[in-house]
Parts: structure tokens; C-alpha cells; sequence
């Protein structure tokens, strides 16, 4: 009895086994992942910072929908898309019908979306949840360009005084992977709006006038972007990587770590300012180490944050926006470090102290995935070998130990002045020698 009991056990277990397999269908699991850009970002990585993924004063798309906190925006965003509809002068069903034709599409770019917004009911609260937070966008893109004058002055959200006061914090809150909506939304209700379709660029261009602080936009590409996220990265990014020099024999030493500011300044290398404001355009050539100026304020840190685990999350984007992270980290290891960078026009700090950004930047690189051979990892090489040349590590090695300090610099100074009254002594007593011998 108790070995056909065991009999049963096992073949209960076999098929358990076998029903959750059947749940793990490997075409389900590779339609789950198609076209998806908007993720949830994962515990591992949030709980290193949690507030720098979550928004602060309004949600967007459905993964913060009804969060108590954020639901005081939704009464703006009701009234943002009552106002659109005034000015449009077009019913509501043209925008409804418009966003229908690809609520099949919008709703695959969230991994993982709840149950609420599946079923018939779920969809109709997830197709007026997109029109109202899309065109709430729309709005408060208009508004940052003054070209929403047609709400009261003292408006908290869309007048002048609130663009100055809470639309940074909308801003900060599109930096959010969480908190992304699809560019396809705003591209239909524009359509919708005008009855004509607007071309990609003119959406993903108007999102990154929003969003970016540049005041010269690169070009983004001629395809749609993924969401806000997505276009802004992108325009951190144009360009190719530049070139970086390998030593006279054509040979780099193996490591993907590369010395601090302060160490490689003793070294011989120089800092520049790179002629662009792209990542890409960071390389070592003769020498000078050309790094992209980096505006360091509130929303650095929330910006490459979520830019980085949009890349981990996301196949095929790269890891461009890591990688300069993790450079930076490299040469970043004191105040010492950013001063240098800032007085080099590299870093432009308005977070404080020179300290605060070295400490940011370390908060920013735990836990880093990179590729094991990328682009950055030629400057760091190219670097090191510079360093590690005869000269060059004479050079540093005499900075670390006698230019450290105001005190060690007065007492090189005293020694080579000592050794310079040694020499001037004993060649004044040759020459005095010389002088009465050839007296005689």
C-alpha cells in the first residue's frame, strides 16, 4: 500500500510539473515579450533608490494609476482635456475612434499589465485612461512653449506661473520608466486634433523640446521613438563613437578601470570639453581626454537612473547611457575629482557641493551590467596605457609625492634649492681650484 501511495505521489508530481510547462509555452512567453518598451523596473534595482523610479506629482500610463498621492493631478488632467476639445472644436468620438485603432498596440508596449485593464470594461477604462493622460501631455508641452494663453493666469498647472512652479515636476515625473506613455498616443490624438496625421519626427521633436534643456536638438532619427524616455536618450546619443589612440606598439593593457581625474592630470593627460554634447563623443587622443560637458542638477540622478534600466530591461538598446555612467564613476573618486572636471568646463554642477557630485555618481554605478567589450572600454585602455609609460608614471609618482600638500610642495622646493646650492658650491670650489693651480 504505501509503495502504490508513493506511485500516486510521483505521478501527481509528474503532472503538476507538466500543467505548469503547459503555462510556460515557449511561443506565449515570446508574444509576452514582443513590442514591449514600457517595464516595471524590478525590485533588485529599485530598492537602491527607490524614490528616483517612482513619480512624484502625477501618474501616466497604468502602472501608478490611482496612487492616493498622485490623484490630486487627476482633476488638471480632466480639465487639460476639456480644454484641448474646446479648442479643437471636435468631438470627443473622433479621438476615441482614433485611439481604438491601435489599443491592441498600445496596450503590448506594458509588460505585465494588470488584469483591471483587460476584458471589455478593462479596455474602455484603459482607452480613456491614455486619451486623458495623452492629452494631458499635450497640454503641458503647450503650455512650457507659451502657447497655452488661454487658461486663467493663476492656473497652478497650465498658466505661466504654473510652468515655473510644478511643470518641472511633471517633467521630472516623464523621466520615470514606469511612467512612460507610447509617442503612438500623442501622435493619434494630434491626429485626431488637426485630422492630420502628424509625421514621427514632428512628435518625437516636440517631446524633446519638452524634455531636453539643450537649447540646439540633434536629430533623433526619422522613426517614431518608444515613449518620452526613449527620444530624450536618443538625443544624448547621436553621433558615432570617436576613435581612441593605442600605444606606439599597438598594444593596451586588459582593464576596464581607468584612474581618477586627479591621478591622470598628474599623469600628463589633459581635459577638454568634446565639441558636442553627445555621450558618444568622449575619446582619448594625444594625450587629451575629451569628455562631454554633463549638466549635473536635481534630475541628474532620476534621469540616467531610469535611462539605465531602461536599457537593462529592453533588448537590443545598448548600453551607451551605462557606460558613460560607469566612466564617470571611474574618474570621480573625490571632490578633488569634480573640481577638476568643472574647472575644465566638463561638469556643471548645480547640485552644491563638489562632494555631493562624486557621491552621486558613486550612488549611481552599484550594481552596473555592462557588455564585456564596449565602446568606452578603448578610452579606458587608451588612458592607462599613456599612464603606464616610463615618463609618464616618473611624472605621477613625483605629483603624488611631493605635490600632494602645500607642505610637501615647500619641502621639494627646499631640496631642490639645497641641491642647487650643493652644486653651485662645489662647482664655484673646482672652479676656485682650477683657478689657483693654474696660478702656479
Amino acid at each position: 500500500m504505501a509503495a502504490a501511495g508513493g506511485s500516486d505521489d510521483k505521478l501527481a508530481l509528474v503532472r503538476q510539473v507538466e500543467k505548469t510547462l503547459d503555462k510556460a509555452d515557449v511561443s506565449v512567453q515570446a508574444l509576452r515579450w514582443h513590442g514591449r518598451s514600457i517595464y516595471r523596473v524590478p525590485a533588485h534595482i529599485k530598492d537602491l533608490n527607490p524614490k528616483a523610479y517612482k513619480p512624484q506629482v502625477v501618474s501616466l500610463g497604468p502602472f501608478h494609476h490611482g496612487d492616493p498621492k498622485l490623484v490630486p493631478m487627476e482633476e488638471h488632467k480632466r480639465r487639460a482635456l476639456q480644454r484641448l476639445l474646446q479648442r479643437a472644436k471636435r468631438p470627443l468620438q473622433e479621438f476615441v475612434a482614433g485611439v481604438e485603432e491601435v489599443a491592441e498596440q498600445l496596450e503590448s508596449v506594458y509588460l505585465d499589465l494588470g488584469s483591471e485593464w483587460c476584458g471589455v470594461v478593462g479596455r474602455m477604462r484603459f482607452l480613456e485612461m491614455m486619451i486623458v493622460d495623452g492629452c494631458f501631455l499635450l497640454e503641458v508641452m503647450r503650455a512650457a512653449r507659451n502657447t497655452g494663453d488661454d487658461y486663467a493666469p493663476d492656473d497652478p498647472v497650465f498658466s505661466h506661473h504654473g510652468v515655473l512652479c510644478m511643470v518641472p515636476y511633471i517633467r521630472r515625473d516623464m523621466l520615470m520608466l514606469e511612467n512612460q506613455v507610447p509617442l503612438l498616443l500623442l501622435q493619434k490624438l494630434v491626429a485626431a486634433e488637426t485630422g492630420k496625421p502628424p509625421k514621427d519626427d514632428v512628435i518625437n521633436m516636440m517631446v524633446l523640446r519638452f524634455m531636453s534643456s539643450l537649447s540646439w536638438l540633434p536629430v533623433t532619427g526619422s522613426t517614431l521613438g518608444l515613449h518620452p524616455l526613449d527620444v530624450l536618450r536618443r538625443s544624448m546619443l547621436y553621433g558615432p563613437y570617436q576613435a581612441s589612440q593605442q600605444d606606439e606598439k599597438g598594444h593596451v593593457p586588459e582593464t576596464n578601470i581607468i584612474r581618477s581625474a586627479v591621478e591622470l592630470r598628474q599623469a600628463g593627460i589633459r581635459f577638454k570639453k568634446s565639441d558636442s554634447d553627445s555621450l558618444q563623443n568622449l575619446r582619448f587622443w594625444h594625450g587629451v581626454l575629451n569628455i562631454p560637458a554633463v549638466s549635473v542638477d536635481d534630475s541628474t540622478e532620476y534621469m540616467f537612473l531610469n535611462m539605465m534600466a531602461f536599457e537593462r530591461l529592453h533588448a537590443g538598446t545598448g548600453k551607451d547611457v551605462t557606460a558613460f555612467v560607469f566612466f564617470m564613476d571611474n574618474i570621480i573618486k573625490s571632490a578633488k575629482d569634480v573640481a577638476l572636471l568643472r574647472r575644465s568646463g566638463i561638469i556643471q554642477n548645480a547640485v552644491g557641493s563638489d562632494e555631493a557630485v562624486a557621491k552621486l555618481f558613486a550612488s549611481m554605478s552599484k550594481d552596473i551590467v555592462l557588455k564585456p567589450e564596449g565602446a568606452l572600454n578603448a578610452v579606458h585602455r587608451a588612458a592607462n596605457a599613456y599612464c603606464n609609460k616610463r615618463w609618464n608614471k616618473w611624472r605621477a609618482n613625483i605629483f603624488h609625492n611631493y605635490f600632494r600638500s602645500p607642505t610637501s610642495l615647500l619641502n621639494f622646493l627646499a631640496a631642490v634649492i639645497a641641491l642647487v646650492m650643493i652644486i653651485t658650491r662645489t662647482a664655484y670650489t673646482i672652479m676656485c681650484y682650477y683657478q689657483l693651480k693654474a696660478a702656479d
